[in-house]
């Protein structure tokens, strides 16, 4: 496979197995609804196909208990024809947080080694220097490295600008540069500025990914190509438009004929768009609310890839209503943290920040740690000024650092290694525990112990059946005067002795064992018979709180970390618990000054806002 691409044609990646499913269900497409379809994908001729990075690893882990190492290499042999492309955010390479180079050696060597060919690599800040590393470790594996510049619109961002970054990633040994317009933000003028201006500049491949969000991609692509851009991004359409990407097809058929032939046929990729049509319907209760054509994206910038996720956590919380004060939210925090360009992790940052904004009515009461990391200069340079009274709020006066910030890091592999030892197999292993020590971990034991557990997909039809024969799966349940929402998201397989059900209660995911003793018929409603069930309900029994010493969370989510005990004496202000909502970290701190009376949570447990997750007995 060549490396550069061929000048004489127009080159197409089709992002199907991953941008577009992460747009429009979440991440959630499993592996075995990949591999049926990938010997037509690998026929086509696409330049490459995005296929692994982003969001995936994270959603193998959490969501689907797949081995995303598994993933790639069975992708790789099934794609023998193929390109694989993956999208690593530098120096984060798949995490939220900045690693040691030599953990960042290892993920690239690894990634190549089980079959990626292209890393197309950003930095969430366009801090070139948290690139560098990336850029020679994928070179050194002879593999394609692809610099990327984050596009956004600010007060500081303009062509010059993009232009002196293109031209370090050019002189860090790029072999093509990528437009990575994850918001939707250009338009097709500013697209032909850009592409002109780096045509003139560099010397390299231009490559053209852009959300089609604000409905101006498809122009965009067409007028970069005009201008001398090569490559373009596109999804088939069966996960296309809105939130994702230029429909491949359409981008085909438009070019078909003239100077910017792609040479693929649209009757091939008509045929994988029928299959994934039928696939995505299995992930149906995965779907966006908000994953059409929505021009606000001009203003709050939420890239197409959150955009789904932030509406699914937000359902999660029974707080989609709240959707738009977010979305009104974004960009106010955008211009406190200096202009900071939406893009994982930044877009997680932020729009994590501006939900806690939202919910707690108080913008900055709360400060998730990583908002707290990113004025300490831990992600890098800010783009532009930041917001002096909200660092103040975050860091106080602390100064923040100034060196690249992994120039810091001691090298971890090592630790790392021998933190894993007792559950990972191989160094892949290690990896992903690098990269999500928790949820990493817990899936590498269950994994062991062949007990993994996917989220249940729901079969809509039964969900949305209106027959007798269907018990309800929303309904509330009063016990000793306490009333409770209850929602069946799902259960195991019908005729086992002991049937798992899983259920939202308030809001709370739960597994509730149902051992079942006896049966009732159900037929037009009439019972011929009893049932009795032993049901195993972890409820959390924590009081409800009433007074300033009730420690309590914004929005709900999972404990990571207790940093106190009954007995000892805190003062307001002090961190207490640590929680992890919407895949970022925020530190609870306590209201009041005190002694510790009792703590009702422990690493692990889920929690809700009405609940008091620990008490101070005020001072």
């Amino acid at each position: 496979m060549a490396k550069t691409p061929n000048a004489s044609k127009v080159h197409v990646t089709e992002l199907v197995l991953r941008d577009g499913h992460q747009c429009h269900i979440a991440t959630r497409m499993r592996t075995e609804d990949m591999l049926p379809i990938c010997a037509k994908l690998d026929a086509i001729g696409f330049w490459s196909l995005e296929a692994w990075g982003g969001a995936t690893f994270d959603a193998c882990v959490r969501y689907l208990k797949e081995d995303p190492w598994e993933r790639l290499k069975t992708l790789r042999k099934a794609l023998p024809n193929s390109r694989i492309q993956m999208l690593l955010r530098g120096q984060n390479l798949l995490g939220y947080r900045h690693y040691s180079d030599d953990v960042v050696r290892a993920f690239v060597k690894k990634s190549a080694d089980n079959g990626v060919d292209v890393f197309r690599v950003f930095d969430a800040l366009n801090d070139t220097r948290n690139l560098q590393v990336s850029i020679e470790a994928v070179k050194k594996a002879g593999k394609h490295a692809e610099g990327t510049i984050s596009f956004t619109t600010s007060p500081v961002h303009d062509v010059n600008h993009f232009v002196g970054i293109a031209k370090e990633l050019e002189a860090m040994g790029s072999d093509t540069i990528a437009i990575k317009d994850m918001a939707g933000l250009l338009t097709p003028q500013t697209t032909v500025d850009l592409v002109k201006a780096l045509k003139s500049s560099i010397s390299l491949p231009i490559h053209i990914h852009s959300h089609a969000t604000s409905g101006l991609a498809s122009m965009n692509m067409l007028r970069a190509l005009e201008n001398g851009a090569l490559m373009i991004d596109t999804c088939c359409a069966a996960f296309s438009e809105g939130a994702s990407h230029p429909t491949t097809e359409s981008m085909i058929a438009a070019l078909q004929g003239t100077e910017f032939d792609t040479g693929l046929n649209v009757a091939a990729v008509q045929e994988v768009t029928a299959y994934f049509r039928e696939v995505r319907k299995k992930y149906w209760q995965f779907e966006s609310e908000f994953s059409g054509v929505d021009t606000r994206v001009l203003l709050n910038q939420v890239p197409g890839g959150m955009i789904s996720n932030l509406s699914n956590q937000l359902k999660e919380q029974g707080a989609l209503d709240r959707m738009d004060a977010v979305l009104a939210e974004i960009p106010l925090v955008r211009k406190d943290l200096g202009y900071i360009p939406l893009v994982t992790p930044t877009s997680q940052i932020v729009g994590t920040q501006a939900v806690l904004n939202v919910m707690t009515g108080n913008r900055y009461k709360s400060i998730t740690n990583e908002v707290k990391n990113y004025f300490a200069g831990q992600y890098g340079k800010a783009p532009s000024t930041v917001s002096a009274d909200v660092k103040k709020l975050a860091i106080g006066d602390t100064e923040p650092i100034t060196c690249r910030p992994a120039d810091l890091l001691a090298p971890e592999m090592a630790k790392l290694t021998s933190e894993a030892e007792r559950f990972a197999q191989c160094e892949e292993d290690v990896l992903t525990y690098a990269m999500f020590p928790d949820i990493g971990k817990t899936y590498l034991q269950e994994r062991n112990a062949d007990s993994l557990t996917p989220e249940v997909l729901l079969d809509k039809a039964t969900v949305n059946a209106g027959a007798s024969r269907y018990a309800p799966s929303e309904f509330k349940v009063t016990l000793h005067g306490e009333t409770f929402h209850i929602n069946l998201t799902g259960s195991g397989h019908a005729g086992q002795e002991k049937r798992p059900f899983y259920v939202s209660i308030d809001g709370i995911a739960e597994e509730v064992m149902i051992e079942t003793l006896s049966e009732i018929e159900v037929s037009s409603g009439n019972s011929t018979g009893k049932k009795k069930a032993v049901a195993n309900k972890g409820g959390s029994g924590r009081p409800r709180p009433s007074h300033a010493g009730h420690v309590t969370t914004s929005m709900p989510g999972t404990i990571v970390a207790v940093k106190v005990k009954a007995g000892d004496k805190v003062n307001a202000g002090d961190g207490v618990l640590v929680i992890e909502a919407m895949k970022m970290e925020n530190e609870i701190q306590a209201a009041t000054s005190g002694v510790v009376v009792a703590v009702h949570v422990v690493k692990g447990d889920t929690v809700t806002p009405d609940e008091s997750l620990l008490e101070i007995q005020p001072e």
